[in-house]
């Protein structure tokens, strides 16, 4: 266990020179590594390259004012800049949502984590091709009053990333109480093709939240149905707030969406049926864009859309909605814990935002017919290639297992380890299929791996699973790279990975945040 996490905030802040504010910090910090401790194996690479952003992030608890009336109690990151561009932080005003990191591919980013909560906590960079020390592993979260120093290279393509707290167990509440950012990267492949950018630019982070009628979060802690189904919230919120309207002249834009939700997943569709066309999804943009009818979105997925909105007159007012499918899941959780709104299912419509268009027109932005070069990973180059790792997510004893495991902190099995500098191809399977036991619980799991991004190769389905996976099918966006796959009831999904740059310890898991904190993970450690 590395002794550098365990640091007091005083016994930090005195190390780094943070109590002045020293634009110097960044330097100060890295002369004090300790020569014997191998915290991150960029370590030697870094001391030769400059810091271009560094930032104290804090997790704290507040209030903001979400609805009229009583504030609502929630958990945020706050960013204090301490040297680097300024311009790489962002923040939302009013919202308990964290910053927005702006940085480029090829920068060296330092971020001082602080956890000022009264949980154990350690942030998460989700999508990151990060060392495994850098990674927010639950193995080193820190408790309240300490600090752990993150300092890495950005080596990501052009995307949308975001990151969120990691604790065993407590993630889900932790996640729904506040705690997310968008840490967003570009590159020069990216900047080239004069995608729209500034204002035109806009990321729209969805989540559903339950709150009592004294505006207070409600998340149903520690019962049977939250563990099972995952939580499913009666508003939507874009960016921390109820009733999103988006303002934009007629023009092209680029909407950066995440499904920063528990469980739900969106089936997002205009509601005058325009085609939605995407250009990018977690790991980056497409070789060139796509059009769905509808966009289906599973938790901690994220895609990116070119929308024209001259093509509505001045004045028009348009929807984002989220389209109902064969979900068989019932009513929300939060519905159980309220009698006076009407639960949104997932086979019920609903809005997510809606568009007002201006009497105003911005240049014209073509839309490119080539995003970007996508290098195709070939199965032939797997080295398990005639018989593929898998990964079983199930059920055992009402416990959420990967094959028929749960999550074990530093263990992973002889079957669980792979090698530096080689690709695998991988099965993710779900083997919820049909009714079943579980009857109407039949369940999706959004699987996320850490440490690198995958391609999507191939998806099966039984035929008992037909009607729920062709309710959602048209919207699976697998063209590019992805960290996250939905993987429906009775489904199976091959994925190609290649484990370059970094040995250690890193995660797969469901991203439904109350399947993990139930156990549905499990290490996969890189081995030289």
């Amino acid at each position: 266990m590395n002794n550098l996490k365990r640091m007091s905030r005083r016994e930090f802040m005195k190390m780094a020179g943070i109590a002045s504010i020293s634009l110097a910090a960044g330097n100060l910090i890295s002369a004090c590594y300790p020569a014997t401790i191998k915290f991150n194996p960029q370590l030697e690479q870094l001391a030769s390259q400059p810091l271009d952003l560094h930032l104290l992030l804090k997790a704290i608890s507040t209030e903001v004012q979400i609805f009229p009336g009583k504030p609502t109690q929630v958990r945020t990151y706050r960013a204090d800049f301490l040297e680097g561009n300024k311009q790489s932080l962002e923040i939302i005003p009013d919202s308990y949502l964290g910053p927005i990191m702006r940085v480029k591919r090829g920068q060296r980013i330092k971020i001082d984590f602080e956890n000022e909560i009264s949980q154990k906590s350690i942030i998460h960079w989700h999508g990151m091709h990060v060392p495994a020390e850098m990674d927010g592993h639950p193995k080193d979260v820190i408790s309240r009053g300490e600090v752990y120093p993150y300092d890495f290279l950005v080596d990501n393509r052009a995307g949308t990333y975001w990151f969120h707290p990691h604790p065993h167990g407590k993630t889900g509440p932790q996640v729904y109480s506040g705690l997310a950012g968008l840490m967003i990267v570009s590159d020069d492949e990216e900047q080239a093709i004069g995608l729209p950018s500034g204002e035109f630019d806009i990321p729209l982070v969805i989540q559903d939240r339950t709150f009592d009628r004294n505006n207070q979060l409600v998340y149903p802690l520690n019962t049977m149905m939250a563990s099972m189904q995952g939580f499913l919230g009666d508003q939507i919120l874009v960016n921390g707030f109820p009733d999103y309207e988006l303002f934009v002249d007629r023009g092209a834009y680029r909407l950066r969406i995440l499904n920063g939700s528990n469980s739900r997943i969106y089936k997002l569709a205009w509601e005058d049926g325009t085609p939605i066309t995407v250009i990018a999804t977690d790991g980056g943009l497409l070789q060139q864009p796509v059009e769905r009818p509808y966009v289906t979105l599973g938790p901690a997925e994220r895609v990116e859309l070119w929308v024209d909105f001259s093509h509505w007159d001045s004045g028009a007012k348009l929807s984002l909605l989220s389209l109902g499918w064969y979900g068989n899941r019932g009513i929300g959780m939060g519905s159980m814990m309220r009698e006076d709104f009407a639960s949104i299912s997932e086979e019920t419509t609903f809005p997510i935002l809606k568009v007002f268009i201006r009497d105003k027109t911005h240049a014209k932005t073509v839309l490119p017919e080539k995003l970007s070069k996508i290098e195709r990973l070939d199965e032939a180059d797997s080295v398990n290639r005639f018989n593929p790792r898998r990964w079983v997510f199930g059920m055992n004893r009402m416990a959420w297992t990967i094959n028929g495991r749960t999550f074990e902190m530093e263990n992973a099995a002889n079957d669980e380890i792979v090698k530096l500098g080689t690709q695998e191809t991988w099965i993710f399977e779900n083997e919820n299929s049909g009714m079943g036991m579980m009857g109407r619980m039949q369940m999706a799991h959004p699987v996320h791996v850490h440490g690198l991004q995958f391609q999507v190769i191939e998806r099966q389905v039984d035929r008992a699973s037909e009607r729920i996976w062709t309710s959602l099918a048209e919207g699976f966006i697998d063209e590019g790279w992805k960290d996250s796959v939905l993987v429906m009831p009775g489904e199976k999904v091959k994925v190609l990975l290649r484990f370059e740059d970094f040995a250690g310890l890193y995660l797969i898991h469901c991203h439904n945040l109350e399947h993990e904190d139930q156990g549905m993970m499990r290490n996969y450690r890189i081995d030289l």
